[in-house]
């Protein structure tokens, strides 16, 4: 794998599918994020024909926001497009999905690396040539049964994992200004942080001998 790149992002896609039936299906975390980022960043969203894609630009932020409308496995499509059309380095992409593998709540930031299995990583591979961008893992658990992922993915969360999963989007926009200043090693480190596990009860002291114990 190739050295991360410290570059500022010039293109985020989020990962997902379109379409109303699976809008709120935990396979489009990406889009969740994306949608909520060009909100804070003043951009709107446009059907690109040519980037195969929902598509804004947030001029002041210098970036570029993409929602591949092709289906989840033929994500590459819309990403290749656009970065050949813009000249856009893969490694100054974040990729933004789903994670298995992480529990809600929980995100980590990587560059290149391992795909997973994702299939709209596999196919954005495919269509830029390397694995070396980054990529914004929002974690969504697992059902515990691999024959079990692929309708766990396209349901809907229940209610307090989505809330787990809205948390963890924030805490990735908060970091968003340490992203475009180039300081994504930085970001990493805070974001990939791990919860400290809950602090045992403490056991109650025992009682003075001849006092009555509760």
């Amino acid at each position: 794998m190739s050295a991360a790149s410290t570059r500022p992002p010039r293109l985020v896609v989020g990962l997902g599918n379109p379409g109303a039936e699976y809008s709120e299906t935990r396979h489009n975390a990406g889009f969740w994020f994306c949608e909520r980022l060009a909100d804070a960043l003043g951009a709107r969203f446009s059907h690109e024909s040519r980037f195969h894609g929902l598509v804004a630009n947030a001029r002041e932020a210098g970036v570029w926001l993409l929602m591949p409308q092709t289906y989840m496995n033929r994500s590459g499509q819309a990403v290749g497009a656009l970065a050949r059309f813009y000249r856009i380095e893969p490694s100054e992409i974040l990729v933004v999905h789903d994670e298995l593998d992480i529990p809600p709540g929980q995100l980590r930031l990587k560059f290149g690396g391992g795909l997973g299995g994702h299939n709209g990583l596999k196919d954005t591979s495919a269509h830029l040539g390397t694995n070396d961008y980054w990529r914004l893992r929002i974690g969504i658990g697992h059902p515990g049964d691999r024959n079990e992922v692929v309708n766990y993915v396209l349901k809907p969360a229940r209610r307090e994992e989505q809330s787990l999963i809205d948390e963890a989007i924030d805490k990735a926009l908060a970091i968003w200004p340490q992203l475009k200043r180039g300081e994504l090693n930085a970001a990493a480190t805070r974001l990939n942080a791990r919860p400290a596990p809950p602090k045992p009860p403490r056991a109650p002291k025992p009682a003075p001998d001849g006092e009555p114990r509760a």
